[in-house]
């Protein structure tokens, strides 16, 4: 049984180990040199259970509508003409009242416990090494009103069997030294013990060497021109290395999925959403923290991988355009400095922006299609990292005609 998987990020990448894994002949096709080229390669690096809450709540809407004017804001919209953002906003707005978000963030909740339970199984069993941090991640609030807020919030997360711990000042300070200068900044955080980080690039670049050494063949450098099919299955993949055939197959590009669907009727409900991201040198004379973590009010997530630290932030709403100038990246940087002068080389940034594939409940779209032989693993949304192996598991199992560990609902295209 031959299957060939489109794209080549941590999603399409696991989905081809726990394929291969299975018995099938595998072949992955991405259109970049190296795997986890583009939304992997620079993302926040947080395996994170403990903040599953669904953006879409009752507070996005007033966030997007001062976008429009204030440009700082951590959500942000760009007006432009893309009939397909149109779409997804009023999709997006649908979810926005307390009852979906309540359910979407349930649901997410189950799925990034699973998946960082098969996350956690494939380390140990592979011995991957990619910077990883196994001890928690603070979610920080800078004012009593918000972390009043933060504390009756988590308790959906509490309710679905997550350990949230609301710590004061001190006890932030004790959990995480290097956040010591900033104490008049902090008015307390919710910790979760159970949070990782760790680097995504060099996860899934091991596990795709991993993947060769198992067999699995990889196609890079090749772009996706198009899938051709005919009565109700796909026949092939169209590429610049020519026609790819095999029994079934898994799109799992990302952002760039409902384009490749498209043409063969699907509307897929994804939107990119841009993310910036910056790292830096955090070597020796330096204080970097090491537990991950998020500035709630700046919504500023910041990771260390060994002597790097990384700053993300921003979610904007501007199509495929995936540039970004060093204005961009101020305000994360104000929060960098402000958090941990001394926590790395700031003079020596690393700059980077790429593309969330967004879903408007954030969950993904998994499993079947109205084609019998194609398969989707895509719309990961800003937690592609925390919910790559759980994924991957649940479209192997399903191509492979078991039951799926969790419950998927509202997580497939019936």
């Amino acid at each position: 049984m031959h299957t060939v998987v489109l794209g080549a990020g941590v999603a399409g990448v696991t989905t081809a180990w726990y394929l291969a894994a299975q018995g099938r002949q595998v072949t992955v096709i991405d259109r970049q040199s190296l795997a986890a080229a583009e939304t992997s390669y620079a993302n926040a690096g947080m395996v994170a259970p403990g903040h599953s809450y669904t953006w879409a709540s009752p507070r996005a809407p007033g966030v997007l509508w001062r976008s429009l004017r204030d440009s700082s804001q951590a959500l942000r919209l760009k007006l432009n003409p893309d009939p397909h953002m149109w779409v997804w906003l009023w999709k997006f707005l649908q979810n926005c009242t307390a009852e979906r978000s309540r359910i979407n963030t349930g649901r997410k909740l189950v799925l990034c416990r699973y998946s960082q339970q098969q996350l956690q199984a494939l380390t140990a069993a592979q011995d991957l090494q990619y910077e990883r941090i196994s001890r928690g991640a603070l979610y920080m609030y800078r004012d009593e009103a918000s972390f009043a807020r933060g504390r009756a919030n988590m308790q959906i997360l509490a309710d679905g069997g997550m350990q949230l711990d609301a710590l004061d000042t001190n006890s932030v300070i004790a959990h995480e030294p290097a956040l010591a200068g900033a104490r008049q900044h902090i008015a307390g955080a919710i910790y979760c013990p159970s949070d990782e980080s760790g680097d995504a690039r060099m996860f899934t670049r091991h596990l795709a060497q991993r993947c060769r050494e198992a067999g699995v063949k990889f196609l890079m450098d090749t772009s996706i021109d198009g899938i051709d099919s005919a009565g109700g299955r796909i026949e092939a993949v169209r590429t610049s290395a020519g026609r790819i055939t095999a029994d079934d197959y898994v799109l799992s590009l990302g952002s760039y999925s409902p384009i490749v669907a498209r043409p063969l009727g699907y509307s897929l409900p994804i939107y990119p959403v841009k993310g910036y991201s910056v790292t830096f040198p955090a070597g020796e004379g330096y204080e970097p923290p090491t537990l991950a973590g998020v500035d709630e009010n700046n919504l500023v997530a910041w990771a260390r991988f060994g002597d790097r630290l990384r700053f993300t932030a921003t979610a904007e709403f501007s199509g495929y355009d995936t540039r970004h100038t060093p204005k961009d990246f101020e305000p994360m940087l104000r929060a960098a400095r402000q958090l941990f002068p001394n926590g790395a080389d700031y003079a020596q940034p690393e700059f980077w922006a790429g593309l969330r594939p967004m879903t408007p409940e954030n969950t993904p779209i998994l499993g079947k299609s109205r084609h019998a032989n194609l398969y989707f693993n895509t719309g990961h949304g800003h937690m592609g990292w925390t919910m790559a192996c759980g994924t991957a598991q649940i479209v192997a199992d399903l191509m492979n005609g078991r039951q799926p560990a969790i419950d998927i609902t509202g997580m497939t295209l019936a």
